[in-house]
């Protein structure tokens, strides 16, 4: 992963300065800041290829730097948080965040989140470039190429872009590779192991909130009756 560039906001100097060394150690170029308002002045600046995000940093909290760095990028974003039962997760997810990491937290377990989430997109930032010009990244495991129409949403799989209704609906790369899943077997029920090990590239357990969250994010832009639950069981596309 040389070359690749981190932006990592945290105010715990101790942990901010010892991560840094370990990234650094790793091959990643790592800007390093203490609060949410440098972080964001960075974002802007650098624009780095993810970004790891404290919950809990002073001038503009780790849940609101990540919203605001989604209204302007589909870079990935990973927030790091002190509870592993912490609503503080799930209000990181929900703001737009692709994964998470529950401190204190061993240096090879965060590189190895790192390369999962840059092998999911690509090694690519994914500026945005219009309001519907959000997609980047692989197309997902699975995914069959052409046009998938489920009712009025239409999915091209080739073009990474998506249609409801006729209108341009904007997925970051991990609904997006979330979509292309369930696509690639409408009716079927996948599990969220499953869907942990497709989308997110867990080759290990994790935690299925990640997936409950981004369902539900997703169903708000393709609709809500769209992915179905099948309680104990998983979600499914209908078909």
């Amino acid at each position: 992963m040389a070359d690749t560039h981190v932006l990592f906001v945290e105010d715990d100097d101790v942990i901010r300065e010892a991560t840094q060394l370990a990234l650094e150690r790793d091959g990643f170029v790592v800007t390093a800041v203490r609060d949410g308002l440098s972080g964001l002045d960075a974002f802007r600046a650098d624009r780095p290829d993810i970004a790891l995000l404290d919950v809990m940093v002073p001038e503009l909290d780790g849940v609101s730097l990540c919203r605001r760095i989604r209204d302007e990028s589909t870079v990935p974003v990973i927030m790091l948080s002190a509870r592993a039962d912490s609503i503080d997760v799930v209000l990181g997810l929900e703001a737009g965040a692709d994964d998470y990491v529950t401190k204190p937290f061993d240096g090879a377990v965060l590189v190895a989140r790192i390369r999962a989430v840059l092998r999911r997109f690509g090694h690519a930032g994914g500026h945005l470039g219009g309001p519907a010009g959000e997609h980047s990244g692989p197309a997902g495991a699975g995914a069959p190429g052409g046009v998938l129409a489920f009712g009025d949403l239409e999915i091209d799989t080739e073009g990474m872009e998506v249609l409801k209704r006729g209108t341009p609906v904007a997925l970051t790369p991990t609904e997006m590779r979330l979509l292309l899943e369930f696509s690639s077997a409408p009716g079927t029920v996948l599990s969220r192991d499953r869907l942990l090990e497709r989308v997110w590239d867990y080759g290990w357990g994790g935690d299925t909130r990640v997936v409950d969250v981004h369902v539900q994010r997703l169903r708000t832009k393709i609709g809500q009756d769209r992915i179905e639950t099948v309680r104990g069981f998983g979600y499914k596309l209908k078909a």
